[in-house]
């Protein structure tokens, strides 16, 4: 079977994450990445699952507004530690802060979803699915010196939770329970389950 005959439009990636990227050439799913910028900062009392689905579907609506395209898939990962959202750190000693606090300990990992699909009518109407994977994952304990050495290899810069489990970061983690490429960046089963929905 062609991979086309699976995957019966092409994605319009909302998002220049490499991470994401990879998941989708590895199922061979046909995309175009395109950036986009949006307020990422949360809002009072919203829980983080609200967060990362509220984030998703902002970048979705923000890349079908600038390119056409049949379905739009946007996404947001973060961490969560005793109800705290750990985004991506501001500074190395924010990094080390964050590791600090996975040290030893479980947290979840949320990713929110969202794809659109556009139709092609006279008056055009935006079809929408948004969900949410969660996924468990635990630190091992880590020394000062590890978390030093970690910070240094520029890895937790521009991740949530600073730190990229299919990196450097594999060397601390005693477990996962769910989906692991959720984790990575994009839990690749929900959206392809939101997609035949649409």
């Amino acid at each position: 079977m062609q991979s086309e005959e699976l995957f019966k439009e092409r994605l319009l990636l909302a998002s220049q994450s490499p991470r994401r990227a990879e998941i989708l050439r590895a199922v061979g799913w046909p995309f175009e990445a395109f950036s986009v910028e949006i307020d990422e900062s949360t809002r009072a009392g919203e829980s983080p699952a609200s967060y990362v689905e509220r984030l998703a579907l902002g970048k979705a609506e923000a890349a079908a507004e600038i390119k056409r395209a049949p379905l739009v898939l946007g996404a947001d990962t973060t961490v969560v530690i005793d109800g705290e959202i750990l985004g991506k750190p501001e500074s190395e000693s924010d990094a080390r802060r964050m590791l600090r606090q996975l040290s030893g300990r479980w947290h979840e990992v949320l990713t929110g979803v969202a794809l659109l699909m556009r139709g092609d009518g006279i008056k055009e109407s935006a079809r929408r699915r948004v969900a949410h994977e969660r996924t468990r994952v635990r630190f091992g304990p880590m020394t000062e010196r590890e978390i030093d050495w970690y910070v240094k290899t520029g890895e937790p810069a521009d991740k949530a939770g600073a730190y990229a489990v299919q990196g450097h970061a594999a060397l601390f983690i005693e477990g996962i329970e769910g989906d692991y490429w959720n984790v990575v960046g994009l839990p690749i089963r929900l959206v392809y389950e939101l997609a035949n929905e649409l």
